[in-house]
Formats: structure tokens, sequence, C-alpha cells
């Protein structure tokens, strides 16, 4: 019996993955390119600086087509703000892959509401990187999904070259002619 409730706490805690990811308040003080940011985090004389992937997304490097129209978006919306992290793991070139939220300028509270990542697919700054779903909530999957879909519709993303400029990322376009 008791290697059965093993499994099953196994079982519950790697379906509850995305909800016990760590959390921390961080301001965030570069942006390397649209998917990658470097957050300062801590208290004063004890501040942590970490360099952060932003989960669920992917976005052209820097010297790729539209690559800096995307870090520069990104930093419109993050660069010198306060956010809250999410992290989960961390990915082979030691990146911490977080949810990253800030407070939209809407908000007068200030509280971290709004999805920097999900706001770069809707924006059409990014793709959602499929390759990943499974390590998002599936509410999350659903909503990344229709954003790129969405930006798609409208032409959006990464301008009105998609394909061209997803060649080699994530989740990319796998149509041969759109290349």
């Amino acid at each position: 019996m008791k290697p059965a409730r093993l499994l099953l706490a196994a079982l519950v805690l790697a379906m509850a993955g995305p909800a016990l990811a760590e959390s921390r308040r961080c301001l965030v003080v570069g942006v390397s390119d649209g998917d990658t940011i470097t957050a300062r985090c801590g208290e004063p004389g004890s501040y942590e600086q970490i360099r952060v992937r932003l989960a669920g997304i992917d976005a052209p490097e820097r010297r790729q087509a539209y690559g800096e129209r995307a870090r520069q978006h990104l930093a419109a919306l993050v660069f010198q703000r306060w956010a809250a992290l999410e992290c989960g793991k961390v990915d082979r070139y030691g990146r911490s892959v977080c949810l990253v939220r800030v407070a939209p300028a809407s908000r007068s509270d200030g509280a971290p509401a709004l999805d920097v990542g999900l706001s770069m697919v809707s924006a059409g700054m990014a793709w959602w990187y499929r390759a990943y779903a499974r390590e998002q909530a599936p509410e999350d999957r659903g909503r990344y999904e229709a954003a790129e879909l969405a930006a798609q519709a409208q032409r959006q993303a990464c301008g009105p070259m998609l394909a061209r400029c997803r060649r080699g990322s994530g989740g990319g376009n796998t149509d041969a002619r759109a290349r």
C-alpha cells in the first residue's frame, strides 16, 4: 500500500508543478533579447542577479530578423520595473525559466498582473513554445495558443514574415512553403 501512496503523491506533485514554482519579487535591470532578461532579486546589501528565460515563449535572437524589435518590445514592458518571477527550473544555459509578471500601466495598485510572455505573444513579438507546453498550467497553454493564433491572423507575428523569422525556433512553422 505504501508504494501506491508514494506514486499518488508523486503524481499530484507532477500535476501541480507550475503551481509549486518559486516566487520572487525582482527588479528587471537588463534585457538581452526577446525572451531573456536580467533581474536583481533580494534585499539591499544581499542582492542576487539572475538571468531569466521567459517561460512558454521563444523569440528571434537579437541578430535574426525582428530580433532587435522583439528585444525593444520586451524592454518597454519590463526594463527598470518590479516583476514577480515564478521560476520552476534552470535551462541548459543556466537561466532560470520563469513566468514573469509586471504591473500594467493601467493598474494603480502596482500589483504584478500582466503576464509578460503572453503579452509578447499577443503583440506578435514571440511564439508560444509548444515543445515546453507541458510545463505550463492547462489554462496558460490555452491562453498562449489563442494569443499566437490571433497574432498570426492579424499578421503581427514578427511583422509580415512569421515563418522566416521563426526558422530554427522552438515551435516554428513546419510548412516548407513558408520558408
